[in-house]
């Protein structure tokens, strides 16, 4: 099976909000890290609002930010939401009645556990996994680090 590049990107978008760290990330600066148009993952935004993955915010200091604790969404929860069609096969589509086998082919079956297995192994991988697998990730990524100001010793 090969995910779309919506998929990659979306994962890609939840990845750099994640490592920032909980501060709003702008598309501009998102695009930059990937080399990517701002268009083009405009278009990604839009299922992973609805699907409540990342929320965004107007105005001129406005940006994105993840939904939900990157602990709490995994890669079947963005996969789920970016990809169109799990069908392996023709046969897995609604209308294949073409094949005589379509109601007891052994092949649809194991096709099927197969998918079902894949799906298991997003279910256990979170995007907080994907980003403390680097400790260098803000750096790869060009996330420059915040002046915290420290409590003044009075």
């Amino acid at each position: 099976m090969r995910l779309t590049r919506q998929t990659n990107y979306a994962m890609r978008i939840l990845m750099y909000c994640a490592a920032n760290d909980g501060r709003l990330s702008r598309i501009p600066e998102i695009a930059s890290a990937y080399s990517v148009s701002e268009l083009f993952l405009f278009k990604i935004l839009q299922p992973l609002v609805e699907a409540k993955l990342v929320e965004t915010v107007r105005g001129r200091n406005g940006g994105v930010r993840l939904g939900r604790p990157p602990e709490a969404i995994s890669l079947f929860d963005v996969v789920r939401v970016t990809e169109e069609s799990f069908a392996m096969a023709e046969c897995f589509e609604n209308d294949a009645t073409e094949c005589p086998l379509v109601d007891s082919c052994s092949l649809n079956s194991a096709l099927r556990e197969a998918l079902n297995a894949f799906f298991e192994v997003l279910a256990r991988h979170s995007i907080a996994d994907l980003v403390a697998a680097k400790s260098d990730m803000r750096g790869l990524l060009g996330i420059e680090a915040t002046f915290e100001p420290r409590a003044l010793a009075g």
